[in-house]
Order: structure tokens, then sequence, then C-alpha cells
């Protein structure tokens, strides 16, 4: 089962739709609105999508996708250090959320709202997003560059980056750079 497809206009409608459901939540979200918000009739959403299930997961997916190949890219491009790895997958998170903020939103918020078919296919992309967070937290506990449990410092660490989705103003004074050195400063602070 893969949700996402290469046409240009599916991909638009389900932008769009990543706004709706962010906007209204997933439940209170109406085929009749996701058709009103895409400028389609309500029937011909389904020439594009099976029901409102395939759009969430569509929207979930791409999203994911999205985020994995920004963090894949950024670890690829950065210095091999634990530290360096850090402040590239904290960078990474930062801009998933900058550049393809409702999808992650959604996926944040709405997963639970997945079907078990859905839930099943697309955990193997969550599970790969957080297994490069867990490589790099592993490499910054054997440097001892962090302290703690890996797993309860990636959930730390990802729920302050996610939470960022709810404060943050990129017209702001802080750009995404400040954000993730200020989080390696403060998780890397007195570990030694």
């Amino acid at each position: 089962m893969t949700v996402i497809n290469d046409s240009p206009r599916r991909k638009e409608l389900t932008r769009q739709a990543a706004q709706l459901f962010v906007q209204e939540g997933f439940d209170r979200t109406t085929v009749r609105m996701l058709a009103q918000e895409m400028g389609i009739k309500s029937g011909s959403l389904f020439h594009h999508f099976r029901d409102k299930q395939e759009i969430l997961a569509a929207v979930i997916e791409e999203g994911t996708q999205n985020a994995l190949a920004i963090a894949r890219a950024a670890l690829a491009e950065c210095d091999n250090t634990p530290e360096a790895r850090l402040q590239a997958m904290a960078r990474a998170h930062l801009e998933t959320l900058l550049t393809d903020r409702n999808a992650h939103v959604v996926a944040l918020y709405e997963w639970r709202r997945l079907d078990p078919e859905s839930r099943d296919h697309l955990s193997h992309l969550r599970d790969a997003y957080e297994a490069l967070w867990e490589q790099v937290i592993d490499a910054a506990l054997a440097a001892n560059l962090i302290h703690g449990d890996r797993f309860l410092v990636a959930r730390f660490v990802m729920g302050a980056l996610n939470w960022t989705s709810r404060w943050y103003d990129p017209a702001g004074s802080r750009s995404p750079d400040d954000l993730a050195h200020e989080l390696v400063a403060m998780i890397t602070h007195d570990a030694s």
C-alpha cells in the first residue's frame, strides 16, 4: 500500500488537506470541507483518494518521507562528530517543521486517527526516522557528550523540538540554527 503518488495535483490536494486538518482537526473535517478547500466537487475528491482516511495517510506519509529525506541529507553533509550530528538532526527536525509544518503537525496529533492498515503501513517510516535519532543519540552517549537513558533522551529532545510547532515564529529574531544550537547546548551542558 503506497498512499503517495507522483501526481502534482494529488500532492497539492494533500498539502491543502494537511492545512485543513491542522485548522479543524481530522474528526471535524468533512469531505465537503476538503473538497471546498481544494476547489473541487465532493465527488471529484474520490477521483484522487479512496476516502478521508486515505487523505490522512497521504498527508502523514508525504510529511514523514520529507522529514526522512531532510534528516538523511543533513547527516550526510555534516561532520561525523557526535556533536555535529546531534546539531544536524536538531536543525533538520526544525527545517521539517518550517518547510512542511502542516504535515508534521498532522502526523504528531492525528496519528491515532489512522486506521490499523494505514498505521501498519506508515509505521516503518516513523520507525526509520526515530532510528536516525537513536543512532545520533547513541553516538553522543558513547562519547559522553550527553548522559541519560537513550529512550528518554530521544523522547525529551523530539518532544521539545516538536513543541516548537506551537510557539516558534519564523519571522522572529531566532533562526532554526539558533534554536538547534541552543537545544544542543542545553542537553550537553555539564555532561562531561
